[in-house]
């Protein structure tokens, strides 16, 4: 077999990795350009794909006071403690935006007087007991308005003024109505020994009673009813005046009012 001359087979060498670089290179240049092609295929076939919307730039300033106005039926409201009161002293008005107005109303705060007691239920009095002057204030306070002038009289002579009058406790009661400008009438009527005698619920605040006094031989009494004690055991707090030759004003004791048989009440 012959040999060709060397330097015709360097020159066949050449010439076939020439030819076989080009060939290589332009099949790498076509591959790349098919994966790049595929790839653009795949991701605009995929179902995922959706178009990137353009950004969107608005120069409207979203800055709201908070709280202050509502902007529609979305909007959250600052939340408000029911517990805590407000004073409209201290509030500035704003000035409103467009239509949009104030969501919260500031409530009116009431102001109470102070509670201010009687004089007299500070005092220390020898004709009362103190356990029952809170009884005495509630008398003048939640009857009826001739009987708050009595009761509120017949307290003055007896706590405040110590008032000696002539004669009996008939004597005595009779002057506490007229001091107090008021008459009186006749509600029930019996008689010591026989009756009827009066139930509890007949009497009231400011009545003028008779009765039998079961704490003193059960002799004819009368004096005036302030409230009861128990009215279950028929125990009330009654002004009494024992008058006579005594000069001790009237006092303030509890009575037993089984027996009640006359009562006048006092009227305007």
């Amino acid at each position: 077999m012959s040999r060709l001359p060397i330097p015709l087979v360097t020159a066949s060498c050449s010439l076939l990795l020439f030819a076989f670089g080009s060939i290589s290179s332009a099949y790498a240049d076509s591959m790349s350009a098919l994966i790049a092609q595929k790839s653009v295929q795949s991701n605009y076939s995929s179902p995922s794909y959706s178009a990137v919307p353009s950004a969107k730039v608005s120069t409207r300033s979203t800055i709201q006071r908070a709280g202050t106005y509502r902007s529609n039926a979305t909007n959250t409201q600052p939340a408000i403690n029911a517990n805590t009161r407000y004073s409209t002293a201290n509030v500035v008005n704003t000035p409103s935006y467009g239509t949009q107005q104030s969501a919260y109303h500031y409530p009116n705060v009431k102001n109470q007087a102070p509670v201010v007691l009687p004089a007299f239920l500070s005092g220390n009095y020898d004709n009362v007991d103190n356990e029952y002057l809170p009884l005495l204030s509630s008398a003048e306070t939640q009857s009826s308005l001739a009987a708050r002038e009595v009761v509120s009289m017949a307290r003055k002579m007896a706590l405040n003024e110590r008032t000696i009058i002539k004669g009996g406790c008939w004597d005595y009661l009779n002057a506490v109505f007229n001091r107090a400008g008021v008459s009186r009438d006749t509600i029930h009527k019996g008689t010591y020994s026989q009756g009827p005698y009066a139930r509890s619920d007949e009497i009231e605040v400011g009545d003028w009673l008779y009765y039998i006094n079961h704490g003193y031989n059960r002799v004819e009494h009368s004096g005036l009813f302030v409230g009861w004690v128990d009215e279950a055991s028929k125990q009330a707090l009654i002004l009494s005046y024992a008058g006579e030759n005594r000069r001790e004003p009237a006092r303030y004791r509890v009575y037993d009012l089984s027996n009640v048989y006359q009562i006048m009440r006092p009227s305007v």
